[in-house]
């Protein structure tokens, strides 16, 4: 295998202790209001407890898994296909659509957690193309900037 980059090893204090930990009771959002045949438009009312349960799913768990999405199977399985193949391509190919300060959507496999490289490639992509996406993360910028899928 050869040597291990430098960038991927973490300090002795930030590695995981060796102790079986087995997950109960993961959070398990259901978006069926939003998808619901019957409603056009779901009543605030109504969300903001799935907001609510999102909301404490990502700061108790950072995770969650979520039901009645409404994505059909046969797309699910067709974006697992073309993820399988575009990750199986030489680090070279990835790079032609890398995430960079202009293109916020794409690849991108250099995300550091605690100064450490994160053992991981990610290709960012949106369903909308394009997406609008704020311009920057200040709370009053109201300007908005578009992104396309690479």
């Amino acid at each position: 295998m050869g040597e291990v980059d430098t960038t991927f090893i973490q300090a002795i204090e930030h590695r995981p202790k060796l102790v079986v930990v087995e997950a109960e009771d993961i959070p398990l959002i259901n978006l069926f209001v939003l998808n619901s045949p019957n409603s056009s438009e779901p009543e605030v009312a109504t969300i903001r407890p799935l907001i609510s349960k999102i909301a404490e799913a990502c700061k108790n768990w950072d995770f969650f898994q979520v039901i009645n999405h409404g994505v059909p199977l046969e797309c699910q399985k067709n974006l697992e296909i073309v993820a399988r193949k575009f990750f199986a391509l030489s680090k070279e190919e990835k790079k032609k659509v890398r995430r960079d300060e202009v293109n916020l959507l794409g690849y991108y496999d250099t995300k550091y957690t605690k100064n450490v490289r994160d053992w991981k490639e990610v290709f960012d992509l949106t369903i909308q193309n394009p997406t609008l996406f704020p311009a920057s993360h200040k709370h009053d910028d109201k300007e908005l900037r578009e992104y396309f899928n690479q």
